[in-house]
């Protein structure tokens, strides 16, 4: 690991250091990224050293906040957030911003950022994001059908084959679900794997589940016991 593979745009951000200082944070960074999904909690201890290295790198510290929302420690998060978009005066943050208030439960605050003026700015997969972050504000308040039209927009049926569209039809079938809307939430979730390429949601498992497929785990001994 030589730090060589992290993103230009960071290493960009990084040139402001001392040379041997911003190899050791673009170690630290690549590091971070790769063990984020597989491994949070040493995403974690990644990101606490580059944070403790150069804590004056916006890229730097939305690393941070992303390593600690993974671990759910959402107010260190939202102050590592908040902190790299005063740095940076980029809005791009602002749907995860709202999330850690979900995730502080605090949804009504979350519901309050999904009409402020920074949504406007974002780019569509942000936009839809933030939708995303305000549906389940929803559901946290117990407002599950105003989750339902809270998702409901052209953007379903869009025909990009961008991942927020797959995300998006993937919401939809789940709030569906919940308010009992059983055959409708199917058609979504088989739309969803039409849109799901990259195979990010478990749209699949969860048609089956609903059409009353069992699976059977073939490593399982007991399944060559007798009776």
């Amino acid at each position: 690991m030589t730090g060589a593979e992290i993103d230009p745009s960071v290493r960009q951000e990084l040139m402001s250091l001392p040379k041997t200082l911003a190899t050791d944070v673009a170690r630290n960074l690549v590091m971070c990224a790769q063990l984020l999904d597989e491994d949070p909690e040493r995403a974690y201890a990644y990101s606490r050293v580059a944070l403790r290295l150069a804590s004056r790198v916006a890229a730097v510290r939305e690393a941070a906040g992303f390593a600690s929302y993974a671990v759910e420690k959402y107010a260190e998060a939202l102050a590592e957030f908040r902190a790299a978009r005063r740095m940076s005066g980029a809005d791009h943050l602002w749907p995860v911003m709202a999330d850690c208030e979900r995730g502080l439960g605090r949804p009504e605050r979350a519901l309050a950022m999904a009409g402020e003026p920074e949504v406007r700015r974002l780019d569509k997969a942000g936009q839809v994001e933030m939708r995303l972050v305000a549906a389940g504000a929803r559901r946290d308040m117990g407002e599950a059908e105003a989750a339902v039209v809270t998702l409901q927009s052209p953007e379903l049926n869009s025909s990009s084959t961008q991942p927020w569209v797959a995300r998006l039809r993937y919401a939809y079938a789940d709030a569906l679900l919940a308010v009992g809307r059983e055959a409708e939430a199917r058609d979504w979730f088989a739309k969803t794997l039409d849109a799901d390429s990259g195979g990010i949601t478990n749209a699949s498992d969860r048609l089956a589940e609903l059409d009353g497929v069992e699976f059977v785990d073939a490593l399982d001994p007991e399944l060559g016991e007798e009776d």
